[in-house]
């Protein structure tokens, strides 16, 4: 069987900032961008079109999560525990820098894991976590 990861959803609250740090400050190009204000979709991912890409999305307009659901998310959000993905790059301190020069929220600046890999942390304006990993 040959199955691929196409997409990914990660909650945004504010579609104007988290575009701008996914295409300004990491560098994603805009695949779709759909909806309007605060209810937008909007798929983005490494420049070339292929390959996995991230759908940011508005996290309540699930008609079938409660209201006690949309504050927990709304908290966790807050919080930074919601959501969380993992990116890669040659180079790790190159974008640590144009992470830190784009404000990002730096969480955990490049150092040697224990498990074996050297990485980074930062939070994007949702509060989603990111952390990315330099490939060998």
């Amino acid at each position: 069987m040959d199955i691929a990861i196409h997409s990914t959803f990660l909650p945004h609250e504010d579609p104007e900032a988290s575009l701008a740090f996914y295409r300004d400050v990491l560098g994603f190009e805009v695949r779709l961008d759909v909806g309007s204000g605060r209810m937008r979709w909007i798929t983005v991912g490494p420049p070339g079109g292929t390959g996995t890409a991230l759908v940011l999305h508005p996290p309540a307009a699930d008609p079938g999560v409660t209201e006690d659901e949309r504050r927990t998310i709304a908290e966790m959000m807050a919080k930074g525990t919601y959501a969380i993905i993992q990116l890669a790059t040659p180079d790790l301190d190159g974008a640590f820098k144009r992470l830190q020069a784009g404000n990002a929220d730096i969480v955990q600046e490049p150092a040697e894991q224990p498990y074996g890999v050297r990485d980074c942390a930062v939070r994007d304006p949702a509060g989603n976590l990111i952390r990315i990993q330099q490939t060998r």
